[in-house]
């Protein structure tokens, strides 16, 4: 499995043949827009930042969309939403828009986006279902999703092995993934992409990896 990261809350996920995508840039968003080809495409919160699937409709690949709680199947990938709460770009006279959360099983391992979540805590259907996280994208931006200290609150309490903090590049609050990082304290590591397997996850303890664009 291999993980890029595109800006924003985008990030490709590729295994063999198959490519998934979370939350694509569209052509209408403030940030530039993806293009490339995925065979299912998630969008978390109904906004031009986030929901680009004409985007990666390229080549020979037409997207399978999902864009909604729920639990879905497809080309052996196993995937639920749970519904949610985002203030990111709302409309006039909006107080919260809903935003999606993805838990996607692939290759043994569980990848779970948080989307453009505002919400301190998760909504009890996904604390209940989600465990043994593998990999988990955060966002940190605050102004409508988490901010950095929360979001760093949350991202530990979950347990997962891998922490990618998002809605930093190119979205968020100026200083957001310094911010952070400060709140960990930790250490982190830096790639242009994460190659993952199973067995590479038994060293891993939380540990922060920021994916650059």
């Amino acid at each position: 499995m291999v993980i890029t990261h595109h800006g924003g809350q985008c990030f490709k996920v590729t295994l063999g043949d198959l490519t998934l995508v979370f939350d694509p840039v569209s052509k209408k968003g403030t940030l530039p827009a993806v293009r490339f080809g995925s065979d299912i495409a998630l969008v978390s919160r109904d906004h031009p930042d986030l929901n680009g699937v004409e985007e990666v409709a390229y080549g020979d690949k037409a997207p399978f969309v999902i864009n909604g709680p729920g639990e879905y199947e497809r080309q052996g990938v196993s995937i639920q939403g749970f519904l949610s709460s985002s203030g990111y770009g709302l409309a006039k006279g909006q107080t919260s828009a809903v935003n999606t959360i993805y838990s996607v099983e692939l290759e043994d391992m569980t990848l779970v986006h948080l989307g453009a979540l505002a919400d301190e805590g998760l909504p009890k259907e996904a604390r209940e279902s989600l465990d043994e996280i593998d990999v988990l994208f955060v966002p940190i931006g605050g102004a409508g999703v988490l901010a950095p200290a929360k979001a760093h609150e949350l991202a530990v309490s979950l347990e997962p092995k891998v922490i990618i903090p998002m809605h930093w590049s190119g979205m968020g609050e100026p200083k957001a993934l310094d911010a952070f990082l400060k709140e960990a304290g930790n250490g982190s590591e830096k790639a242009d992409k994460l190659t993952l397997k199973k067995k590479d996850l038994a060293d891993k303890g939380g540990g922060i990896l920021i994916l650059t664009p």
